[in-house]
């Protein structure tokens, strides 16, 4: 356990780093691409009652698709990185063939009360800053809103105000993850957690159904690596311990993201027995790269484990305001637990992000994934005109989907057409921007032709976010 003293220490350390880091921020560059165009933050929480549509909303669609993201109440451009910028939710109810409502909240944080008067909520702080604004989900009958490592979640209500933050009952000690994996087998989630705050370990959590806290394993690393996804299988948890590190130069320097590439931390990937201790894993080499995210995994005939990802050649290789990487495609890794490097297969070389399945099929083997498009030549906005993908792993087809030159599609996420239907057959929802009106639509798709099916219409841009979901009513 750290001592009085050792805690005393650091944080005189930490204390003394930020006030240089604040006077050599203003030195950056004051232009931004994440705090104007396409990621100028909204100004104002909206309500908007009936909204117009095009098409018709199926009927079995009764529920909410909520999506969050950085939206900075006052932001410095100087050093200010997209992936830090306050949370705000953005929903959109359907019930009845009817978008009964948008709204969008920000996450009632400590920091964003310190910054502009919005009382923030209730609850648990872990004391290293409490902004969420990565992924939401459904957790039972709850709506979490997560954030890697630092804060803990945040629950909201149905409409998306913030209720309080949760440690799960008390049970969750270090951070958690923005990408907790649930096996639809089991209904245990299973996540893989870092802390910049603690760079030689990282955590695997698991909680039950019910959400208690069951496991919170430390495992042994090196440099602090940032790991924000991870992949379940049903014997494995697969930890990607890949070269974007910590780095106190960039911390220094004033940027308020401090990971950079690090071509001197080895890539590997390990296999972690669900219930087996740290000791337990294997690690297996694999060439340099990063991925952000995990489409599906799984375990073949010959007990290998298989994960089907989007990789990146680097990644923050330098003083970026955002994720910027040449981006390799959609990949599948294969990895064998008696021992040698991963093996990686390109599936789809066109350049692509967001992958999602159909979760039912989750840590079993698959057939379709749905990805979104990114621009052959990175953006400084990231996303850009591009289309969307549904790839077929059988037969390795792929259907794309244009939304036209100048309307940019974020993630789309899969709903399935009922509980018994069919892998793939349901819709693909998500945002779509379009530049010129100023304007975006909640696009809904038919999961196989991506041909429009509805388009719900948002009279303003609803900036460019990270992850969301479609939550039914329960």
């Amino acid at each position: 356990m750290t001592s009085v003293l050792e805690k005393t220490i650091r944080g005189a350390v930490t204390a003394g780093i930020g006030k240089i880091a604040d006077i050599r921020r203003t030195g950056l560059d004051a232009e931004n691409p994440f705090t104007t165009g396409l990621h100028a933050p909204m100004d104002a929480e909206l309500t908007l009652d009936d909204l117009p549509v095009t098409g018709s909303i199926p009927p079995e669609l009764d529920g909410r698709y909520v999506r969050i993201g950085p939206n900075p109440k006052f932001a410095d451009p100087r050093g200010h990185h997209w992936f830090v910028g306050d949370g705000m939710v953005h929903g959109v109810r359907l019930s009845g063939g009817r978008a009964e409502w948008y709204r969008n909240r920000y996450v009632r944080s400590r920091a964003l009360e310190d910054a502009s008067g919005l009382a923030a909520a209730p609850g648990p702080r872990r004391g290293m800053g409490d902004n969420v604004n990565t992924n939401v989900i459904a957790f039972g009958s709850r709506i979490l809103a997560l954030v890697e490592a630092g804060s803990y979640p945040a629950e909201l209500s149905g409409d998306l105000e913030t209720v309080a933050y949760s440690d799960f009952g008390g049970g969750l000690a270090g951070s958690f993850t923005a990408h907790p994996h649930r096996d639809p087998a089991t209904g245990e989630y299973h996540a893989i957690c870092y802390d910049a705050g603690n760079p030689g370990q990282i955590t695997h959590v698991v909680l039950d159904p019910t959400g208690k806290v069951v496991r919170e394993l430390p495992i042994p690393v090196e440099h602090g690596p940032s790991i924000h996804d991870c992949a379940l299988t049903p014997s494995y948890v697969v930890i990607f311990d890949l070269p974007v590190t910590f780095s106190m130069k960039a911390l220094i320097a004033g940027h308020r993201f401090p990971y950079r590439w690090n071509p001197s931390h080895r890539a590997r990937v390990g296999l972690l027995p669900r219930n087996g201790e740290a000791d337990a894993i294997t690690w297996h080499e694999v060439d340099p790269a990063y991925l952000f995210h995990v489409a599906n995994s799984f375990e073949d005939e010959r007990g290998r484990v298989v994960v089907d990802c989007c990789v990146y050649e680097t990644m923050f290789d330098g003083p970026m305001a955002g994720p910027f990487g040449r981006n390799l495609g959609l990949e599948r890794w294969t990895i064998d637990p008696a021992g040698g490097r991963v093996g990686r297969r390109v599936l789809s070389a066109e350049p692509q992000e967001f992958p999602r399945p159909d979760e039912r099929f989750f840590t079993r083997p698959h057939r379709y994934v749905w990805t979104v498009g990114l621009p052959d030549d990175a953006s400084a906005e990231f996303f850009a005109a591009a289309p969307l993908y549904r790839h077929d792993l059988a037969d390795g087809a792929a259907v794309s989907r244009s939304f036209g030159e100048n309307a940019v599609p974020g993630e789309f996420v899969f709903v399935p057409g009922g509980s018994d239907a069919e892998e793939g057959d349901g819709w693909v929802m998500g945002f779509v921007i379009d530049r010129d009106k100023r304007m975006t639509d909640l696009a809904i798709l038919d999961a196989t032709t991506l041909q429009d099916v509805a388009r719900v219409h948002i009279p303003h841009v609803v900036p460019p976010g990270f992850h969301g979901n479609w939550m039914p009513t329960v």
